[in-house]
């Protein structure tokens, strides 16, 4: 069911001015414990056109799109929650705010059962982000891993573990995997394995966890937590559970000190490394 929604101002009470023949769409998203929520996606699609214009919330719940005039139908949705729909008119020169939208979780989307999950790794990525001299950016991945996920009768009491095989670091350059695997990085003679273990999970929001954990690199374990979307369960090949997760690394804190800089001081490799998972698994039988 739509509801119709209006109001013509600022978001302060302000004028707010607008190219010829557009006007502004906002709202503010909301969890179900009235904090903001951050992420979620409002989806405006023209009535007559079907011409489709899409908003991100920021950290702050805020979402903010400049539409076309017209009617549209306008679609808030964040992972874990229901849709709230609403209609909406927009007018040259017109600020309509929705203002606050409470997100309610979805009860259809069902957790994983206890018992003993194994990481499928031809279905699974681990990959990570790095900054080239305060530049560009180099993507990897780590080819070889294998891991389980033992789901508790309470889900926050599950437990994970990954071992990842460090020599398997591939950027896409050979010469650079090398170095990568040397010494000045993961020493992977000395150090041949990455270990990640949790026991440790706690709801934020609809479907993000935080996953808190140990990861051994390089000799140095030191604790980490992943912001983690639970994706929902599927049948293929066997009852699969799907999630996505990412945190940052700092390499000092792993004891991977290599350092070079450019003639104008610029490091060759930045100090923060970005982790994304892209998680399924098998329940065994």
């Amino acid at each position: 069911m739509f509801s119709r929604l209006r109001r013509r101002d600022g978001r302060h009470g302000e004028p707010v001015t607008f190219a010829a023949g557009a006007g502004l769409v906002s709202a503010r998203l909301r969890d179900e414990h009235g904090s903001p929520l951050s992420g979620g996606e409002m989806v405006l699609r023209h009535k007559r056109s079907q011409r489709v214009t899409r908003a991100v919330s920021d950290d702050f719940g805020l979402a903010v799109v400049t539409a076309a005039t017209g009617t549209y139908e306008v679609a808030v949705s964040s992972g874990g929650y229901r849709e709230v729909r609403h209609t909406v008119d927009v007018a040259s020169g017109d600020h309509t705010s929705l203002g606050d939208i409470e997100l309610q979780p979805d009860a259809t989307v069902r957790l994983p059962d206890p018992g003993r999950w194994v990481i499928d790794p031809d279905h699974t990525s681990i990959r990570f982000v790095a900054r080239h001299i305060g530049l560009s950016r180099v993507h990897g991945r780590f080819t070889r891993f294998h891991g389980s996920i033992h789901v508790g009768e309470r889900i926050e009491n599950s437990r994970i573990e990954v071992v990842i095989d460090a020599a398997s670091i591939d950027t896409a350059a050979e010469k650079r995997d090398e170095h990568l695997r040397s010494p000045d990085f993961l020493d992977v003679e000395r150090f041949p394995k990455i270990h990640f273990f949790s026991d440790r999970a706690r709801r934020a929001a609809g479907d993000r966890w935080h996953i808190d954990g140990t990861l051994n690199l390089r000799g140095a374990s030191r604790g980490v937590r992943l912001d983690a979307s639970y994706l929902g369960l599927r049948s293929w090949n066997g009852d699969r559970l799907g999630a996505v997760a990412k945190t940052e690394l700092h390499r000092e804190d792993f004891t991977i000190n290599w350092q070079q800089t450019l003639a104008k001081g610029l490091v060759v490799v930045g100090s923060t490394i970005e982790l994304r998972l892209d998680v399924q698994a098998v329940r065994d039988a």
